[in-house]
């Protein structure tokens, strides 16, 4: 599951990023309302973190901009600026929620699940695929309630597929979502996950087609 984070502050945007990471998020950062706009043109994400003084400008003319546009995506706003006025005007521009620095680090995450919760129509965090079911705050994936176990690799490669159901998602966008930028690219890492998610949970879970990725069938 991929995540936009729009953070100009890079202490800030490395722990948080870290912190998304640990929770098997993919996640995109920049630091300038202009990098998250080329972003949002080339990338499919689940939600956005967005902090509100940026270089370039004020976060709330992207979230504007984006409303008017039609853009669903979910976005929390995460600003120092604790002022009502400021709050309210954010939520009615389109903000999903609202938090203010500084914040609590599990407070955040946890808003942030339950705004992608909604956004998805998911239940308990949980998504149903086929016969399966993918818990993503668990990080387990289950039939008939029956728990599978999946290396972490796997679990990322089938979250990020699950959140995309009817959609393929082609190897660099899936290679994307899994390492992190400093982190070498192994060539055979989405092959060899595909593999093993195939082997338990069915042939049929995953479709492939060449040129143009991978595609879980809701």
């Amino acid at each position: 599951m991929q995540v936009l984070l729009i953070e100009d502050d890079r202490g800030l945007g490395a722990g948080l990023k870290a912190a998304l990471e640990q929770l098997g998020y993919g996640v995109d950062w920049v630091l300038t309302l202009d990098e998250a706009l080329q972003a949002l043109d080339y990338g499919d994400f689940a939600a956005a973190l967005l902090d509100l003084g940026l270089p370039d400008g004020d976060g709330l003319s992207l979230l504007r901009r984006l409303r008017k546009r039609g853009h669903g995506l979910p976005i929390l706003v995460i600003t120092a600026r604790s002022q009502r006025d400021t709050r309210l005007q954010a939520l009615n521009d389109g903000a999903d929620d609202y938090v203010t620095k500084p914040y609590d680090l599990d407070e955040l995450l946890a808003r942030l699940r339950a705004v992608i919760r909604r956004t998805r129509g998911e239940i308990n965090g949980a998504v149903r695929f086929g016969v399966y079911e993918l818990d993503i705050e668990g990080r387990i994936v289950r039939q008939e309630g029956r728990p599978i176990k999946l290396t972490a690799r796997e679990f990322r490669v089938l979250s990020l597929l699950v959140t995309r159901a009817g959609r393929w998602v082609s190897k660099t966008d899936i290679e994307n979502g899994i390492y992190d930028d400093a982190t070498d690219v192994e060539s055979n890492t989405v092959e060899s996950a595909v593999y093993g998610l195939r082997k338990k949970l069915g042939m049929e879970t995953i479709v492939s087609a060449r040129g143009l990725g991978y595609m879980v069938i809701r």
